[in-house]
């Protein structure tokens, strides 16, 4: 599973690849955490507002930052 985390690199974005990581060792998943800075990359999700959340290349989040229990939910 690759889960990828569009944003700049702010508190947000840091905190919510700590909680993809959480949640991904919470439901028994091996899970490649990846950080896309560039902002064209992100544009091509269709992602306006970050930080976006990336499973699978299925965009299942932006503009927020979710809980562990939330993206294990979506895992």
């Amino acid at each position: 599973m690759i889960i990828k985390i569009l944003g700049s690199g702010c508190k947000k974005c840091l905190t919510l690849a700590e909680n993809a990581r959480s949640a991904a060792a919470a439901v028994g998943k091996q899970a490649e955490i990846v950080k896309v800075t560039d902002f064209a990359e992100i544009a091509a999700y269709g992602v306006m507002s970050t930080p976006g959340l990336v499973i699978d290349e299925r965009v299942v989040s932006s503009g927020k930052v979710l809980s562990a229990e939330e993206i294990g939910k979506l895992i």
